[in-house]
């Protein structure tokens, strides 16, 4: 059994390739959820006139952009801990099937 330092999950039998894969994914799950919990603080604050409804669309667009970078940001250094426990119970899953 080996322990992965980074993520403190265990790996059975999975190469460091797949271990890789298995891990940048779970980061990617988290960043989604995590980018779900932060919409909601998106300053609706200013809204625009209907002559300005291009700049309202694109303020929506970089504001997106930016929410999602935070989220993958605050996932890749630790999070919230969604990844790490995803990490582990794909390593529970793979040790009970051997």
């Amino acid at each position: 059994m080996r322990i992965e330092a980074s993520t403190g999950a265990t790996a059975v039998g999975m190469s460091s390739k797949d271990h890789a894969r298995l891990e940048d994914a779970a980061q990617q799950f988290e960043a989604m959820l995590l980018q779900e919990m932060l919409k909601p603080m998106q300053s609706s604050e200013n809204k625009w006139t209907a002559d300005d409804a291009e700049v309202d669309k694109s303020a929506d667009t970089l504001s997106a952009y930016g929410t999602e970078a935070v989220a993958r940001a605050i996932s890749k250094a630790g999070g919230v801990g969604i990844a790490k426990r995803v990490m582990e119970q794909v390593g529970l899953q793979s040790e009970s099937k051997k």
